[in-house]
């Protein structure tokens, strides 16, 4: 198979900057575009152009396209935290949705066949069972999934009407970081509870909140499905080959384990890897919560050559921590 040159957008960001890594290991050309808001230059390998602009600058990506002879585009620039849509709905529909919809004619103005998007299991809203398929309802209950379902649609209905075909891959809860501690989850302020409890196990936070025990899960507090960020990124590779090798097919495609944990869960196997007791704060649930979130993975696995490597709760956690104590470095101790 031809690796043609791949434009990642958001690939200063920490699932777009596991992205990167994946097709440099693979041998795929690689260009980045990221308006360094949320992102880091370090988080960029040596030798990948990074292109500091926004995704909406059509001059800008027509620049790029041709400059790289970009023949596919992942798509994972855009703002994910869903409290903050709710308060500020039109920052995700102008950050989510238009300027994907900019991208996305870009990419047909330049002829570019292939396209992955970074989508979210948040679409789904409160499902109705569990595990979840990618044919249960989609009843977002916030902007941020409906921003990125609306994407979704778009993608869809450019794709009847283009020559181009797409991957949606609907995440779960994306956690830890690369094996060789290359890169990592590194915003301030993170919410993902994995982040958090390293965190607070490496002195960085005083305690970390559990919203809600009194949901129906065996110990009462929220189940989710955990998957290693280096397994998700794999899977946009694969998903990119699977285009490539049927340019008439698009693809929509939860990415998790199948397998759920509570939150009690991920703090138990936090204390086991540090050897450590963190402090767990009680708080009540917040607004929407499901009692569990659990992807059903079986459509995934039959499409793609997918076999995760580090499908286990405490090699989250190590890789997590490990990364952790690097960006300490990285950030000269502060």
């Amino acid at each position: 198979m031809t690796k043609v040159p791949v434009l990642v957008t958001g690939g200063a960001g920490y699932i777009g900057s596991h992205a990167v890594l994946a097709l440099r290991d693979a041998g795929w050309p690689v260009a980045v575009i990221d308006n360094l808001t949320t992102g880091f230059r370090f988080a960029v390998p040596e030798g990948v152009p990074l292109y500091q602009g926004d995704i909406a600058d059509a001059d800008l990506l027509a620049q790029i396209f041709a400059e790289q002879g970009i023949g596919a585009v992942m798509h994972f620039a855009g703002s994910i935290i869903v409290p903050e849509s709710v308060e500020n709905p039109l920052k995700y529909y102008e950050n989510n949705t238009a300027k994907s919809r900019s991208l996305i004619a870009a990419a047909v103005a330049a002829g570019v066949p292939h396209f992955i998007f970074s989508s979210t299991a948040a679409t789904y809203g409160i499902p109705e069972t569990s595990p979840v398929t990618e044919d249960s309802p989609k009843r977002p209950i916030n902007p941020y999934g409906m921003s990125k379902l609306m994407t979704e649609i778009m993608l869809g209905d450019t794709a009847r009407a283009h020559a181009i075909n797409f991957c949606a891959l609907r995440y779960f809860n994306v956690a830890g970081a690369d094996p060789q501690a290359r890169t990592g989850q590194s915003t301030a302020g993170a919410t993902h509870l994995i982040k958090v409890a390293v965190e607070a196990a490496l002195g960085k936070r005083e305690d970390v909140a559990v919203f809600g025990t009194d949901f129906a899960t065996p110990d009462g507090t929220g189940v989710r499905d955990y998957i290693h960020v280096s397994d998700l990124a794999a899977a946009h590779v694969l998903a990119l080959e699977a285009l490539i090798a049927d340019p008439q097919r698009s693809l929509t495609m939860n990415c998790g384990y199948g397998q759920g944990f509570s939150v009690l869960d991920v703090l138990d196997a936090v204390d086991r890897v540090t050897n450590l007791t963190i402090h767990r704060r009680i708080e009540g649930r917040r607004a929407g919560d499901p009692d569990q979130l659990i992807s059903d993975n079986r459509l995934i696995k039959a499409t793609l050559p997918w076999v995760p490597r580090y499908a286990d709760l405490d090699t989250i956690v190590g890789h997590a921590l490990a990364w952790e104590r690097r960006l300490t470095e990285i950030r000269g101790g502060c």
